[in-house]
């Protein structure tokens, strides 16, 4: 099954998609390796995880002992030589904290200036997506950090296919089009647009007019159920029958799940 990645500008509805996605992949019977890459990981939240779950979750970036033995990195040396290659296939049973079908790692962030690279850590987490042999029916979804830096570290190059979440904004479709140009680049085999925050048919045709030859796999409304559903720590994915019904259109359309599912 696909290992996929999740990309946009920040704010754009990225975790949002990602957790609806991850349930429904998960009610068409495929075991879901939900990444939470981003800068300010918030997809357990956005996936209804209880709080005690999402507090037994270990950032990647903080298992310092794990990463050293791994990639042969030492901590706090920035010149040191690391494996580019650090074993990985035990991660997702040892570390990911699962609920509802979908098993949940983060990758984490520094935290306070000049803590220095985190070459090692990125490492790891590149050769998780790389690297992670996928049985039939497990799926790896990649909630990356806003904009291009996953991109830029050739972290989502091993991914089969990416969602580029946009809104009806000229930033939003800016930051699309050079994340686009990227997963040409890394020769990414699929790649669509997921328009989000439409209020009407006009933000439809303003996305669809500035995408270029990226295809639209789907469209989202604005929807008050997303952030009531932010406000109580609620899966999205609950909150919203119709949000869910059009992310299982997308997953369609762009291949994930069949017509039967």
């Amino acid at each position: 099954m696909p290992k996929i990645a999740v990309a946009g500008k920040g704010g754009v509805g990225k975790t949002t998609f990602s957790a609806v996605l991850a349930y429904v992949l998960a009610a068409a019977g495929q075991t879901v390796y939900a990444i939470d890459a981003d800068s300010s990981p918030t997809l357990g939240q956005a996936l209804g995880f209880p709080q005690e779950l999402q507090d037994q979750v270990v950032p990647i970036i903080e298992m310092k002992d794990l990463v050293q033995e791994r990639t042969g990195a030492v901590p706090g040396d920035s010149g040191s030589y690391f494996r580019l290659n650090p074993r990985v296939d035990d991660i997702p049973a040892r570390f990911a904290v699962e609920y509802r079908g979908i098993r949940l790692l983060e990758m984490g962030v520094v935290r306070g200036a000049g803590t220095g690279c985190v070459c090692p850590e990125n490492t790891m987490v590149k050769a998780l997506v790389t690297h992670l042999l996928l049985r039939e029916k497990e799926t790896v979804l990649l909630d990356m950090v806003a904009g291009l830096e996953h991109l830029g570290r050739g972290t989502a190059a091993a991914v089969d296919a990416m969602y580029i979440v946009v809104e009806p904004g000229q930033r939003s479709i800016g930051v699309a089009e050079d994340i686009a140009r990227m997963a040409k680049e890394l020769n990414i085999p699929s790649v669509w647009v997921v328009a989000n925050k439409v209020r009407a048919e006009e933000d439809l045709d303003f996305i669809r007019k500035h995408i270029g030859d990226v295809p639209l796999a789907g469209w989202l409304p604005r929807d008050d159920r997303v952030v009531e559903a932010d406000q109580l720590s609620a899966a999205v994915y609950d909150a919203s029958s119709d949000l869910a019904e059009r992310v299982k259109a997308i997953a369609k359309v762009s291949g994930l799940i069949s017509e039967g599912d």
